[in-house]
């Protein structure tokens, strides 16, 4: 490729919008440019690289014995009615109606997928079975952003395996988590398989492969004495606690807190009265509401997060509004159990300590409340989200968060879809109708070159590993049009190179020397080969590695030799061999 035919023209300034590093550079160096919020085309150079990832997916899942399938993107809502998602998943939809009826535009495809292969998997003589595609999704984004990194509409390979037992569905999901982990080893990043939330998409058992990342909107907690890693959705902390309430206590009472409503401000109102309490002596209460819509209290120290647990979702102001015995700011957990309340609370909440607990009554709080003595649990779980230095639930040493971007997830379904769809069955050895156990599996393949490039970059621009580069070699061919040496040289090196295979991009144009190299950093090619007027006169070519940013000068009559040791000792480096 010749950089004076390439469609697409760098930047020397970033979109005012683009927050992440990999947004500013992407559109800079000329990957991808923006449509409308949260849409993005793929230029040449993007185009490359997304092509590359795709080709490391195919080889892995078909190395993993997995079938590629085009499913539709367009998917009729009765399938997605008859899994409810239509419901649970209502955000994020995209829907439309034409003349056939009414569709979503699919963000996932465990609906589709179960209608499209099922009649191909009828008997257990068919199973196991894997399928996967690389497909364009849509979801309706709130907030589209950091570029490639939240969009709109996306490129995802989503697989989906098929077995008769929940062993045998154990063993098709350890086959693609393997698979997962080559295609991260030969792509380059830093990754971490962490234990995480199912979320809409159902099972038990389920990690998301994580990457490390200053602009990681996720968080994931890591032991690194035990191993434990967990997404901060998913992460528990050691159910050993000292407790946070005050010792030698003794009867409740109440106290006015006026508008105090908050945790901070109760504490501040207190101390204003000469009443000592840290946040950690206090329990937030928080009203939820289960699946069958029972009211319940959730119960955490007041100086950590809830962590809404399963099954259960926090009252809208309506549904808040049917219960007046429950006063903002002031909800707590005495004598809601006569009231027929469901109360849960945080393991970390122990008898024999006095709490401050709201009183359920405006401007009331109730100081040295004690579980056991004043108010009662129906249920214990971890309830808090977990902090730096939280102890570890395996071994108790402390863990540390890390900041991160998911870039693929994989679920153990088991029967979660098929025991909502009909279609969703197979003729066991002994004739009777079973239902599969299911798995899926998906990597943001749009959303890779955004993640490398958040990781691997400089002040001067890209670095792109050579497994997905879109060309392992720049020529960069100083005052090409007006040297003959320096042009004859770069066309001998550009034809030889192609001959060979090597892929590689001569920048041809009418540029000065500054603005090519610069250009050569920004877009981020592994391997810069430059030819200019002082070095070519003296026999002269220098190789540059863009990773490490040292250089070499090497002869003209060996330079093809040594490009293409260098091309070599990258694509080993990068494990593309695996």
């Amino acid at each position: 490729m010749r950089m004076t035919r390439l469609v697409a023209k760098t930047q020397r300034q970033a979109p005012v919008d683009a927050e992440a590093i990999s947004h500013r550079l992407l559109v800079r160096a000329g990957y991808i440019r923006r449509l409308s919020s949260g849409v993005y085309a793929y230029l040449p150079l993007g185009l490359r690289v997304l092509r590359k990832v795709e080709a490391i997916i195919r080889q892995e899942f078909d190395n993993a014995g997995a079938q590629e399938v085009l499913l539709p993107a367009l998917q009729p809502v009765e399938i997605w009615e008859e899994t409810n998602r239509s419901a649970t998943m209502d955000d994020v939809l995209m829907r439309l109606e034409v003349r056939g009826g009414k569709f979503v535009l699919g963000p996932t495809h465990e609906e589709a997928v179960i209608a499209a292969v099922s009649p191909d998997l009828a008997s257990y003589r068919d199973l196991p079975a894997t399928v996967y595609q690389i497909q364009t999704k849509f979801r309706d984004e709130a907030r589209p952003r950091f570029g490639l990194l939240r969009t709109r509409e996306f490129v995802m390979a989503d697989a989906y395996s098929f077995d008769e037992s929940k062993e045998a569905m154990r063993e098709s999901y350890r086959n693609i988590f393997d698979a997962y982990c080559r295609i991260f080893d030969r792509i380059g990043v830093e990754y971490y398989p962490v234990e995480a939330d199912s979320g809409s998409i159902g099972g038990d058992v389920n990690h998301e492969f994580m990457v490390p990342a200053a602009i990681g909107e996720d968080h994931f907690a890591s032991c690194s004495n035990c191993g434990y890693r967990a997404n901060i959705e998913a992460a528990v902390r050691s159910s050993n606690f000292s407790g946070g309430g005050q010792g030698e206590v003794g009867r409740s009472y109440e106290v006015e807190t006026g508008q105090a409503k908050s945790i901070d401000e109760v504490v501040d109102l207190l101390k204003s009265k000469g009443i000592e309490v840290r946040a950690s002596e206090t329990i937030k209460t928080m009203a939820l509401k289960s699946k069958d819509s029972k009211l319940t209290l959730a119960l955490v120290p007041g100086d950590r997060v809830l962590k809404v647990p399963h099954g259960y979702a926090p009252l809208s102001g309506e549904e808040f509004a049917q219960y007046p015995f429950l006063t903002l700011g002031s909800i707590g957990p005495i004598s809601m159990g006569d009231r027929g309340v469901r109360v849960i609370a945080d393991n970390s909440i122990v008898s024999n300590l006095g709490y401050v607990v709201g009183g359920n009554a405006e401007g009331i709080h109730i100081l040295d409340a004690v579980l056991g003595r004043d108010f009662s649990v129906d249920d214990f779980d971890n309830l808090v989200v977990v902090t730096q230095g939280d102890s570890c639930p395996r071994c108790e040493a402390p863990m540390d968060l890390r900041r991160s971007v998911e870039a693929g997830h994989t679920f153990q379904l088991g029967l979660t879809y098929p025991q909502k769809i009909r279609s969703a069955r197979f003729s066991g050895e002994d004739g009777s109708e079973t239902m599969y156990f299911m798995g899926c599996y998906g990597i943001g393949v749009s959303r890779f070159p955004a993640v490398v490039a958040e990781v691997s970059n400089d002040d001067a621009g890209l670095i792109w590993p050579i497994s997905i580069a879109p060309f392992a070699v720049h020529l960069v061919a100083i005052n090409f049009s007006g040297n003959e040496e320096v042009k004859a040289a770069a066309e001998q090196i550009y034809g030889e190179l192609s001959k060979l295979g090597i892929e590689v991009i001569l920048d041809d144009r009418d540029v000065g020397a500054g603005v090519k190299l610069k250009d050569a950093d920004l877009m981020g090619m592994p391997i810069h080969v430059v030819v200019g007027p002082k070095t070519i006169a003296n026999g002269l070519i220098e190789i540059k590695l863009r990773s490490a940013g040292s250089s070499r000068s090497v002869p003209l009559n060996l330079a093809i030799d040594s490009i293409s040791e260098t091309v070599v000792e990258l694509i080993g480096n990068s494990a593309l061999s695996a």
